[in-house]
């Protein structure tokens, strides 16, 4: 298929390598005229994976209306808070699918990804599709082993999908779940902004394990609360994606977040990050969703006072920490009678 990915970055460009190794002609748009011109000729990007070769199938181009016009599929991988913009600007095919690889919910509006290109390209829902999970752009670039979830409302899109996009390192499963697999992208964003923050005063594993075990618990709620199913977030697009993002240096979100944890400014971090840091951007954004939905998100809510408010690192961990006790599990347990009948049956 000709397929077309909206976005040089460093994970459009890891994407656009998976589905030239998975087969397809590939459009690469980049923003950059000169970028793109680097990439026709060295087959490399420079600006995001240095020493890493493009597939040769990987065509470059700087015109967004020549890189849409055939495309059969259209892969946006611009950051969250420019995909508005980029979509009122851009032409998309008719009848393509459109996939979405962003992890984000747009400020002042606090949409899903999806929901903002079925908003602005009037596209249906159920031609779009969203790609989430533990996918480290350096790793993938590098033909490292991953998986993902493939996410779509209609079943036969979400599994063909997947399986048009399998390469022999990248092994997507399908979902109906787009609410959980987007929120699961997003949420993870600012939960790896916490443990970066706890990593860079030093803390230890209990810490970090504490907050990306209760921060799978704010992810969940809101996931519910929105209509996910809690399934979703012991999968790929929730826990997997969760861990790789808070753990690993790669993660530039956990990276912000050391910065924050040894001292710097919001000023200083954002000077040293090149890269989207797609938690900065979207925290306000998801708490926004959780206040409307009744949905408790301390973690959250503290990520933003830090971020937002310059509340000090230290200090947001102290609050988290003086929470009130309460129960882990937020489930009912059965009364006496349900017991009583479960060891009857068994």
């Amino acid at each position: 298929m000709r397929c077309t990915v909206m976005g040089s970055g460093s994970w459009g460009t890891a994407y656009s390598m998976v589905l030239a190794d998975a087969g397809h002609e590939v459009t690469l748009w980049s923003r950059d005229p000169e970028l793109a011109h680097t990439m026709n000729v060295k087959h490399e990007n420079p600006d995001y994976h240095p020493g890493i070769a493009l597939p040769l199938s990987v065509r470059a181009s700087a015109d967004p209306r020549a890189a849409l016009v055939h495309a059969d599929v259209v892969v946006i991988a611009v950051p969250a808070q420019t995909l508005r913009e980029n979509l009122s600007a851009w032409e998309l095919p008719a009848g393509a699918l459109v996939v979405s690889v962003i992890k984000g919910i747009e400020q002042g509006t606090n949409l899903r990804m999806s929901e903002v290109i079925a908003q602005v390209s009037g596209i249906s829902l159920d031609r779009i599709a969203v790609v989430s999970g533990p996918n480290l752009a350096r790793e993938i670039a590098e033909r490292q082993p991953a998986a993902t979830t493939v996410a779509s409302p209609i079943p036969d899109t979400a599994e063909w999908w997947a399986d048009v996009s399998t390469t022999a390192y990248f092994r997507p499963y399908w979902s109906v779940d787009v609410i959980g697999t987007e929120i699961g992208g997003a949420v993870k964003n600012v939960i790896a902004l916490a443990n970066g923050m706890a990593v860079g005063m030093d803390f230890g594993e209990n810490a970090q394990s504490a907050l990306i075990t209760r921060g799978l618990a704010e992810m969940t709620r809101l996931g519910i609360a929105l209509g996910a199913s809690p399934l979703t977030f012991l999968g790929l697009a929730g826990i997997g994606d969760l861990v790789a993002t808070s753990q690993s240096p790669l993660s530039r979100n956990r990276t912000f977040g050391e910065h924050l944890g040894r001292g710097l400014s919001m000023a200083e971090a954002t000077a040293l990050t090149v890269q989207t840091c797609e938690g900065v951007k979207s925290c306000q954004g998801i708490l926004d969703l959780a206040l409307l939905h009744g949905v408790d998100m301390p973690i959250t809510e503290a990520v933003v006072r830090v971020v937002h408010h310059g509340l000090e690192p230290a200090d947001m961990l102290a609050t988290f920490m003086s929470r009130a006790t309460k129960a882990e599990a937020e489930v009912t347990l059965p009364d006496s009678e349900t017991v009583e009948h479960s060891e009857r049956v068994l």
